[in-house]
């Protein structure tokens, strides 16, 4: 686990976790937990979207990526966007400034 690792949320992943049932936000918090204690865990994406990394699971049987950003130098974890893979992609590059 990284010490004093300082987890920031982007306004549309609040929105979207506000919009969860509990079952749904507990399963998303043990997720975020395993992304704390090792933050490599997604995979790094190529070309304009290289600040992102994505990790996937699953909620209810459906796929969700959960697209975040790790700054080792300043050992922040910025949580982006949740949500299915249609047009996820599409949304984290119109709406994220990184």
């Amino acid at each position: 686990m990284i010490m004093n690792l300082i987890v920031k949320q982007s306004n549309s992943f609040m929105k979207t976790v506000k919009k969860l049932p509990k079952q749904h936000k507990a399963i998303l918090d043990e997720e975020v937990r395993k992304l704390v204690n090792n933050p490599d865990l997604g995979e790094r994406k190529k070309g304009d979207l290289d600040f992102l990394r994505v990790h996937k699971f699953k909620l209810s049987n459906q796929g969700v990526l959960l697209g975040y950003m790790y700054e080792e130098d300043e050992i922040i974890l910025t949580l982006l966007k949740l949500g299915s893979h249609e047009n996820f992609y599409r949304d984290i590059t119109n709406n994220v400034t990184y």
